[in-house]
């Protein structure tokens, strides 16, 4: 901002409420005008206008009379200067009071005669004498220009910047008023506080964004340094888990210190990690700041009804979100689905909303146009709940909240079998906070609960293929207790649950769940049902190195003509593992397994399927002691495989390269040696231990251990 006061005509500090505006403007101009000998002049929009406005509030702290004093001055002084008969407004030559309706030196009688004889003159096309009163000096026009050029020639003789702070409730006046000051000396200083720009051409808008939390690992940020100011010697976890359940708001951080007499900060980091920090209150310098809930109220007050439906409406999203979402959830017969989009963006303008990822970028992937991404932060998420809920709209919000989810992971499922997987991957990742809070918000009703297990269904591929198999088994295993109506979505969440088990090495629970889907499969002639059900039975054999099973029950689903072709691993995937399975020992029917898998495939861009088959012709070529050709092999179905983090076989793979990179270097045809006796060598976890774990950009990894 400093930098900006060096260059700008016009400066306007924008941010969400309580990021610290008014505080962050006068502390720079404090510092600037000191430097440069000059004055601050502020005016406080939002709070003690009085009549007369902002012009007459800028002239009353620049020490200049306002228009209503400039008026009565130009009143006296035309009295002053007003010829004898209407010096004394009232009086007749006679000096007798003069009524209302009387003219000096005239009868009630005289008056009437009086007019009639000038109305007749004006019929017959003669002009009126004129009356006393028109004779009268004509009234002084209103004193804006002359007052703002006293006003520009005051600040420019005083070397003044102006501040004007919390322009929100009188923004359009404020744009007003700046445009008449800059073009009457262009070389004026203004600095404006609000929460969103003027809309001038020559203003230069500095965004205020909340305090850091931390500025690396291990590095406390100034959210943490306030903090620390108002609580003395602390423990910095806690501190830190503080300052991320406000989002670094010194306004909050400000009001949750505040609370520190009445509980402990230990306890201050469970509440407000739990219920945050909207109804928190404190000692403030205007009422608007004295919680946060008053904070927002106040800017909510300026929003539309349309605008503030859709504020309320947007508090069931829980993180990051596409007008698509925000459409699905906002729209209703009082919100129009056009008219979502322009409520974004004057949200936006706002600082209601933040806008996460501007619109016009490419996918990495398939270089389509991205849609922009918003977020609600928590303090405004908070308080539209409560409006929300106040309105008696919350259920409906979340159900349609779900119902979107659904539409998501569906449209997930069948991008996964479709020409480019790392599309679907992106999708789920994008989302990923949207639809873990569709699966684990407590279900309405029955049909509630079937539009949850079917966002878990949908997902099928996540689950299985992804590495997030603990997760979906979490998921499935507590909404099939809430879904026990026997039907064929639940049929497809107990065969999915089963093949999860059976990923995991959980035998029983896996066999279990399996029955119980092959008894709903046959109720419900589910064909396709029953071929997953042995490709999973397959799996538990090749645990159990039971290969003759194995080989069994993959050929069987091998050969089934699939009806559904978007849920499931499919006959193509079985093909590929019965591959695997019939490498080390028939490799010769392994190539044709992987052959027929290849041709059997829905689409080039299937990497999962790619990846399994490369695997497979790894292991038959590292059979028949041919470590270079295997080796090939085996770094293209890495490569494919970290494309969508399949974790079912990536352990295996890394080992398996190693010791071909060994047996390369060696000469020698040999493989390497099984881990473990009794074990499938290629199902291990990753040496290391170590589970899935989130990114440095917060998403979690896939593909560090497998089975």
């Amino acid at each position: 901002m400093s930098g900006l006061l060096d260059t700008a005509r016009l400066v306007t500090l924008t941010g969400p409420a309580g990021v610290g505006k008014s505080v962050l403007a006068r502390a720079v101009l404090e510092e600037h005008t000191a430097r440069h000998d000059g004055t601050v002049v502020r005016v406080a929009c939002w709070d003690g206008l009085a009549d007369g406005g902002v012009t007459d509030a800028l002239l009353r702290a620049a020490g200049l009379p306002d228009a209503a004093t400039a008026r009565e001055a130009a009143r006296a002084l035309a009295l002053r200067t007003a010829h004898p008969c209407v010096s004394d407004r009232g009086r007749g030559r006679t000096g007798r009071r003069v009524g209302r309706g009387e003219r000096p030196g005239r009868t009630e009688q005289g008056e009437q005669g009086e007019r009639r004889e000038r109305l007749g003159r004006t019929d017959r096309g003669e002009q009126p004498e004129r009356s006393e009163r028109s004779m009268a000096p004509t009234p002084a026009p209103p004193p804006g220009s002359a007052a703002l050029k006293a006003l520009t020639a005051h600040c420019r003789r005083h070397r003044l910047t102006l501040l004007l702070d919390d322009c929100d409730p009188v923004l359009d006046e404020c744009a007003q008023l700046v445009r008449r000051l800059l073009r009457a000396d262009p070389g004026l200083r203004i600095v404006a506080t609000a929460r969103r720009p003027l809309g001038l051409p020559e203003e230069r808008v500095a965004a205020i964004a909340p305090l850091p939390v931390t500025l690396g690992e291990g590095i406390a940020g100034p959210a943490v340094e306030l903090l620390a100011t108002r609580t003395g010697p602390a423990a910095p976890e806690l501190l830190v888990t503080v300052c991320q359940a406000l989002e670094g708001s010194p306004l909050a951080i400000a009001l949750a210190a505040h609370q520190l007499d009445r509980m402990s900060l230990p306890q201050l980091a469970v509440q407000v990690g739990v219920d945050g920090a909207l109804f928190y209150s404190g000692p403030a310098a205007t009422v608007r700041h004295t919680s946060l809930y008053a904070a927002h109220a106040a800017g909510y007050a300026l929003c539309s009804p349309t605008d503030r439906r859709v504020w309320a409406r947007l508090s069931v999203l829980p993180g990051d979100f596409d007008p698509w979402l925000a459409g699905c959830v906002c729209t209703s017969s009082d919100v129009p689905a056009a008219a979502v989009d322009g409520a974004l963006e004057r949200l936006r303008r706002a600082s209601v909303v933040e806008c996460v990822r501007d619109a016009g970028g490419a996918h990495p992937d398939t270089g389509v146009a991205l849609p922009p991404r918003y977020r609600l932060p928590r303090a405004a998420r908070d308080f539209g709940q409560a409006q929300l809920r106040e309105a008696g709209e919350e259920a409906a919000a979340r159900r349609r909240f779900r119902q979107a989810c659904a539409a998501l992971a569906a449209e997930a499922q069948i991008t996964w079998q479709g020409p480019n997987q790392q599309v679907a991957v992106r999708l789920v990742e994008d989302e990923q906070h949207n639809l873990d809070a569709a699966l684990t918000r407590p279900p309405q009703d029955a049909e509630d609960a079937l539009g949850a297990l079917e966002i878990a269904v949908s997902l099928w591929f996540h689950w299985a293929a992804c590495g997030y198999r603990q997760e979906g088994r979490a998921h499935l295993d507590r909404l099939l207790l809430l879904s026990r109506d026997d039907t064929a979505l639940r049929a497809r969440a107990l065969w999915l649950a089963g093949y999860l088990a059976a990923q995991e090495h959980a035998t029983a629970t896996a066999e279990s769940l399996l029955d119980q889907a092959w008894r709903s499969a046959v109720m419900h002639a589910d064909s396709d049902g029953l071929a997953r059900i042995a490709h999973a039975h397959a799996v538990l054999a090749l645990y159990r190195q039971d290969t003759a099973t194995a080989v069994a029950c993959l050929e069987e689903a091998a050969r089934h003509h699939s009806r559904d072709p978007w849920f499931g691993p499919g006959p193509a995937h079985s093909w590929a593992l019965l591959a695997i399975a019939l490498a080390p020992h028939d490799p010769a029917r392994a190539k044709t397994a992987a052959h027929h898998a290849w041709e059997a495939r829905h689409s080039d861009g299937d990497f999962w399927l790619y990846s399994t088959i490369l695997y497979a012709q790894a292991l038959a070529e590292r059979t028949h002691g041919d470590p270079a050709a295997a080796l090939r092999a085996c770094r293209k179905a890495l490569v494919a495989k970290k494309l969508v983090g399949d974790p079912l076989f990536i352990t295996g793979t890394r080992h398996m390269l190693t010791g071909l990179r060994r047996a390369a270097r060696s000469g020698s045809g040999s493989a390497p040696p099984d881990p473990t006796p009794g074990e499938p060598w290629w199902q291990h976890r990753h040496p290391t231990g170590r589970d899935r774990k989130p990114d440095a950009n917060g998403h979690r990894q896939a593909g560090d251990y497998a089975g």
